[in-house]
């Protein structure tokens, strides 16, 4: 930790500070988007995706050579994937990432930031990376779709729910062959959690999967509902 930094406290006055922040960003980025429609929003969405990858990839390089292990290093995390989504949604404003982006950064990169699982604080350059890359995500996902109007349709929603299935059917077996537990897919964390109301393993995977689709039903239903003739 570098001198003179704190521990991290979950809704301490730093959290409080950038929740301010994440809430101002939403606003900001939102009123940006609509008035963008109809217009190029390339300069946006391209100053978004540098600041993502700026973000994102030297924090990747960190953990997978100064700061390594095996357990939390690598980018398997859906959290990680939505960054990348991100980036490419911004830069191609296609339906598939956009969407990606949408659930994903909307219900897992939001749970990151209101119950953050972050050790180091303001200034350790690490604090700056985990919010970074989490504002950015989330920002990227309100922009594109609230800001933008580029909403998912029902496919979307089919097309995430499979590409997730496949990350987990992959990060599961991953886990299995070296021993990790990405995605608490394997067994629950050690440290209490949300997943201790839901059973044990498998149970707690499928109620789990169950909130999780509902969730994103709802965060479809008002554009499919929008977009019908």
């Amino acid at each position: 930790m570098v001198a003179g930094a704190t521990r991290f406290q979950a809704f301490g006055p730093t959290h409080l500070a950038v929740l301010a922040v994440f809430a101002a960003g939403v606003v900001l980025l939102t009123l940006l988007g609509r008035r963008q429609r109809g217009r190029s929003p390339a300069a946006t969405c391209r100053g978004l995706a540098v600041a993502l990858v700026c973000v994102a990839v030297p924090s990747q390089v960190w953990q997978l050579t100064g700061d390594y292990d095996l357990g939390s290093s690598w980018p398997l995390q859906l959290c990680d994937l939505a960054w990348v989504t991100a980036v490419w949604a911004l830069l191609t404003r296609a339906r598939v990432p956009t969407a990606l982006t949408y659930f994903w950064g909307l219900t897992l990169t939001v749970q990151g930031i209101l119950t953050p699982s972050l050790g180091q604080s303001f200034p350790d350059p690490r604090f700056f990376a985990f919010w970074g890359m989490h504002l950015l995500v989330v920002w990227s996902a309100v922009y594109l779709t609230v800001g933008l109007g580029l909403g998912p349709s029902w496919r979307d929603y089919a097309v995430t729910v499979a590409v997730t299935f496949v990350w987990a059917v992959l990060v599961y077996a991953f886990n299995e062959a070296v021993g990790t537990n990405y995605g608490y897919v394997n067994h629950k964390p050690a440290s209490a959690s949300v997943l201790d109301w839901f059973g044990p393993w498998p149970a707690y995977l499928l109620v789990a999967a169950a909130v999780l689709l509902a969730g994103w039903a709802l965060l479809t239903w008002p554009w499919a509902r929008q977009a019908r003739p």
